[in-house]
């Protein structure tokens, strides 16, 4: 097997050579964009890695690894225009470089595209590849969903957040890993304990992802740091400190929840002061641990070598004490 820098390397060129140069231009160039800002391409590296655990040549995983990375940045176009984002991976967002309908409309073709990328598989394999997919890509709009219509409630559960992360985020990994063991044509439970180790490391990764978006470096983190405060949105750090809150920080955290200041600098000071001194931002950190150790369990039950399991341990140690 291949380093996990190695898989990426193979996979990015790979990627150089989906670019599409077709007309019209207004809609082809700002999915080339968006694809070639670079990112963490975590999940087609785990589709690649999967493939290989289960004894698969993973340049045969390039294809469905590329549905994965095309969908990913379609549902991240789309988010971007309804969260008014102004930076994706420390670049103009889509709809800020053109407008709103290019950005709608490049989006539907990604996810279009995507799903072309199976077309290079045999039928049997192909119709087990787009049955996952399109779950899972009915999932992320529903996560999506969930995330919006949180905004306006006050009485949103860590049940309910955890349930929305799992969809927005999490069923995204795990199937980038299922897809993987199908190609590999391993055995059913494999493919379906993959599937777990996966979605335990999504909602882990989601969870990292929301600490890096209130306190991570605005260099490294390459999107509008407290972007999910200025959003009000209810996220794990929030439903904590509104558990583990004192009655005074309770009023003050509802309140900068209610208000869009012209400058949000204060406002995002505050709500972090407030995640620490509840103890929100260590509950947060302990979940990441636990979903991680869930993730970790799970590897234990597939039947694959100690040494490709020690691979997955370290991809899954690796991206917990990710800064970006």
């Amino acid at each position: 097997m291949l380093s996990t820098i190695q898989y990426q390397e193979q996979f990015l060129l790979y990627l150089e050579n989906q670019k599409i140069d077709k007309e019209p231009k207004n809609l082809y160039q700002p999915i080339d964009y968006i694809l070639q800002l670079g990112g963490k391409r975590m999940r087609p590296v785990l589709t690649l890695i999967t493939a290989e655990i289960f004894d698969a040549y993973y340049v045969k995983a390039l294809p469905a690894a590329m549905a994965v990375e095309v969908f990913h940045n379609f549902s991240l176009v789309h988010d971007d225009i309804m969260d008014d984002a102004p930076l994706r991976r420390g670049n103009a967002t889509v709809h800020e470089k053109w407008n709103i309908n290019t950005g709608i409309l490049s989006g539907d073709a990604m996810l279009i595209l995507a799903y072309q990328y199976f077309e290079k598989y045999q039928p049997k394999i192909f119709r087990k590849l787009a049955k996952l997919f399109s779950k899972t890509a009915l999932e992320v709009c529903e996560g999506q969903q969930y995330d919006v219509d949180f905004e306006t409630r006050d009485d949103v559960t860590i049940a309910e957040y955890l349930k929305m992360i799992e969809y927005k985020t999490a069923v995204l990994v795990a199937a980038a890993m299922k897809m993987g063991a199908i190609i590999a044509e391993t055995s059913k439970e494999n493919a379906n304990l993959i599937y777990d180790f996966g979605l335990n490391l999504g909602l882990a990764f989601q969870l990292q992802d929301d600490y890096l978006d209130a306190f991570g470096n605005p260099e490294n983190f390459g999107k509008q740091v407290g972007g999910d405060i200025i959003e009000n949105k209810k996220t794990y750090l929030y439903l904590k400190a509104i558990e583990f809150s004192k009655p005074e920080e309770r009023i003050q955290l509802l309140d900068l929840f209610s208000i869009q200041p012209e400058d949000n600098s204060e406002k995002i000071n505050a709500v972090k002061e407030i995640f620490n001194s509840t103890g929100a931002s260590d509950a947060n950190q302990k979940a990441i641990h636990d979903f991680t150790l869930k993730a970790f369990e799970t590897l234990e039950k597939i039947n694959i070598s100690e040494d490709k399991k020690a691979i997955l341990k370290a991809f899954g140690e690796n991206l917990m004490e990710r800064k970006v």
